[in-house]
């Protein structure tokens, strides 16, 4: 029961950490073994998502740790966005393999505190609690990764965003005279 109430988002955890399905699905895997295991350590301090969210996290480093010692072939963007839901159209799967691509690009660090917060949902506490650092540390992680994200990121904004940014800033002309 437990397995099935948490697997969805300790996949998509892994999946977002990692970038390759078949490692995520191998930290997940280890994560639930590694939980089963012990399950009487759980001492109920936390949520249980909190400390199951723990083990997943531990689980990828692993996986990344392993992967610098013995590299693997990186992940393929295009079939990562194959997974994507089929009723996306083809801009949608784009952004979604560019964005998996800037996440990609990201420290080990600064991706788990993004995926964690930006993209769990988590709060900063919670998130902290998961990856056992301060939450000072985890803002900080998340303030660089976000900024890193917002460069690599940044010829996704729609236009209209970029004439909003200069009118806020008052750098905008003013309102011109139709004919």
């Amino acid at each position: 029961m437990l397995v099935a109430r948490h697997r969805d988002r300790a996949w998509a955890v892994a999946l977002r950490t990692l970038g390759d399905p078949a490692e995520a699905e191998d930290a997940v895997q280890d994560a639930f073994l590694s939980a089963f295991r012990q399950a009487e350590r759980f001492r109920g301090d936390a949520k249980f998502s909190t400390w199951l969210h723990r083990i997943v996290v531990n689980s990828c480093l692993d996986k990344m740790r392993r992967r610098r010692v013995r590299p693997v072939v990186p992940y393929d963007a295009e079939a990562l966005a194959a997974i994507a839901d089929p009723r996306d159209d083809y801009a949608q799967r784009e952004t979604v393999v560019e964005v998996t691509d800037a996440l990609s690009r990201l420290s080990d660090d600064q991706r788990l505190a993004i995926v964690l917060v930006d993209l769990q949902g988590m709060t900063v506490e919670e998130a902290a609690a998961v990856l056992d650092i301060p939450v000072g540390t985890v803002k900080s992680r998340c303030h660089r990764g976000r900024a890193q994200l917002a460069v690599l990121l940044g010829h996704l904004r729609p236009e209209h965003i970029h004439r909003d940014t200069t009118v806020i800033r008052g750098t905008s002309p003013g309102p011109q005279a139709s004919n």
